[in-house]
């Protein structure tokens, strides 16, 4: 398993123009939104509990986070049973209502995802690996960690790594 310095340093390969972090920023949490919402919907009972889609996904993605860094993994645990709520609340609205409204945020999330892209001149990440989608959020957590001045070992370690890394992803398209 690569090391959160190996996969945020990646990600961060496809990300260094500060407009295409910024849509990432509204972005993402669109798309996560728009996920859980929409996946909250289908409810089995397991062992005397709810049991969604949406809580396997929340739970498979919190203990990955957690095996990648102890404290990201906690801090992602607590936005993520956050954002789960919330997509659960907009599940228990009417069908047309949770359809229209897991469905836009997604497609207006992936709108932003790709404006970004575009300032950036270079494909998304999960394009030449698939757990981009998977580090995505957070790499937004991170990035306001980041900008914050915490985790700054963190921060540096990172850097380093895309400094070796980038000069051998292929080029950008013309900048905007």
């Amino acid at each position: 398993m690569k090391s959160v310095v190996d996969q945020l340093a990646m990600y961060s390969c496809y990300h260094r123009d500060g407009r295409n972090v910024m849509t990432h920023m509204v972005g993402i949490p669109l798309i996560v939104i728009a996920l859980l919402a929409l996946l909250s919907r289908p409810q089995w009972v397991f062992a005397g509990f709810y049991v969604t889609p949406a809580i396997a996904l929340v739970a498979a993605g919190v203990i990955y986070y957690l095996m990648l860094d102890l404290a990201l993994g906690v801090l992602m645990a607590a936005i993520l049973a956050l954002t789960l709520w919330l997509g659960h609340s907009v599940a228990a609205l009417s069908t047309p209502t949770w359809l229209s409204l897991g469905i836009g945020l997604f497609i207006v999330g992936w709108v932003f995802q790709f404006i970004g892209h575009g300032y950036e001149g270079r494909k998304p990440a999960f394009v030449d690996d698939i757990m981009g989608l998977v580090i995505g959020p957070l790499f937004v957590v991170a990035e306001v960690l980041f900008f914050l001045g915490l985790r700054k070992s963190l921060y540096k370690k990172v850097e380093g790594k895309v400094a070796i890394l980038l000069p051998n992803m292929p080029p950008t398209s013309s900048k905007n």
